[in-house]
C-alpha cells in the first residue's frame, strides 16, 4: 500500500529510540506452541528498524527483513554488522521478492494493519514452506478504561491525524483467523508496564504515525497537551503506562 510507505518518514529517530521493545517471551511462546527451531528461516515483513528481527536473531535464526521505507530500512541495516544472519531487502508485504516456499516463518510486528490484506496473504502463502507459520506480534498501550487511559486517548483523537481510522484498523488487524483458517491458530497475550520520563513519553508519542510533525498546525497544541498530561499523571517524575503484547500465529498448509 504505497501511501503507507512514508507514514514513518520523519519519525525514524524517535521510533528507534523510544518505541517499546518486544518481550523475549514471544520467542518462548513460538518455541513452545509453534515448534520454532533455531534453524528456521524467518521473513520479518514490514520490519521497520528491526526490533522484531532482533528477537529472532538473538534466538539464532537467520532473518530476511523486508522494509519499503528508506529511513527505517537504513536503521535496520545497521543491525547487520552485529548479526551476520540478517539480510535486509527493500520490498513490500505484497511483493517480497522472496522465492517460492523459501521461509519457515513470516513474522509481522506492528505493521499488519498497513498491508493490503488479500495481497499480503497470497504472498505469504507463496513464500512459506508447507506447514510454516504466519506470526503477528503487536506491542501497544493497554487501554484499561482508567482516567489516565481515557485522557491519553482524548489527546490522540483531538490532535492525531486520522487517529480514529488508524485505531480501528489496528483493532481489526487481530481478526485474521478467516484469512488463515486451514491450520492451527495460537493466541497469547503478555501484559507489561513501561516507565517513561517526560522525554521518553514525548519521543514515543512522536513516533506514532498519527502524531503531527513539527511545522504542522496541530504540533504545538499536541506537545502542550502531552506535557500537561504528564504533569497530571506522573509519579516521582515518571509515567507508568500498561502495555499489551499480543501474539497471533496461524499455521499455513500450502
Amino acid at each position: 500500500m504505497a501511501n503507507n510507505v512514508e507514514r514513518f518518514s520523519g519519525r525514524v529517530t524517535e521510533y528507534e529510540k523510544y518505541r517499546s521493545r518486544y518481550p523475549k517471551a514471544v520467542i518462548e511462546i513460538l518455541t513452545a506452541r509453534c515448534g520454532l527451531r533455531r534453524e528456521d528461516l524467518v521473513a520479518d515483513v514490514g520490519a521497520g528498524t528491526g526490533m522484531l528481527s532482533e528477537l529472532f536473531l538473538e534466538n539464532g535464526n537467520a532473518v530476511v527483513a523486508i522494509e519499503p521505507n528508506d529511513g527505517m530500512r537504513a536503521v535496520c541495516e545497521q543491525l547487520a554488522s552485529a548479526w551476520p544472519g540478517l539480510t535486509v531487502k527493500k520490498a513490500t508485504a505484497e511483493v517480497t521478492g522472496l522465492e517460492d516456499a523459501s521461509v519457515n516463518i513470516v513474522a509481522v510486528g506492528r505493521a499488519w494493519h498497513w498491508f493490503d490484506r488479500e495481497a499480503a496473504v497470497a504472498e505469504f502463502r507463496r513464500v512459506l514452506k508447507d506447514g510454516g507459520w504466519v506470526v503477528l506480534v503487536s506491542n501497544r498501550r493497554y487501554k484499561d478504561g482508567s482516567a489516565e487511559s481515557a485522557a491519553f486517548e482524548s489527546i490522540l483523537t483531538e490532535f492525531g491525524k486520522g487517529y480514529d481510522k488508524t485505531d480501528r484498523e489496528t483493532r481489526r488487524a487481530g481478526a485474521v483467523e478467516p484469512l488463515f483458517k486451514d491450520g492451527a491458530v495460537v493466541r497469547e497475550e503478555l501484559r507489561g508496564e513501561q516507565v517513561l520520563t517526560l522525554e521518553e513519553f514525548l519521543g514515543q508519542t512522536q513516533s506514532f504515525s498519527v502524531a503531527p510533525l513539527p511545522g504542522d498546525a496541530k504540533y504545538e497544541g499536541m506537545q502542550t497537551a502531552l506535557r500537561e498530561f504528564f504533569v497530571r499523571f506522573q509519579q516521582d517524575g515518571v509515567l507508568k503506562m500498561g502495555t499489551l503484547c499480543s501474539v497471533m500465529a496461524c499455521q499455513v498448509s500450502v
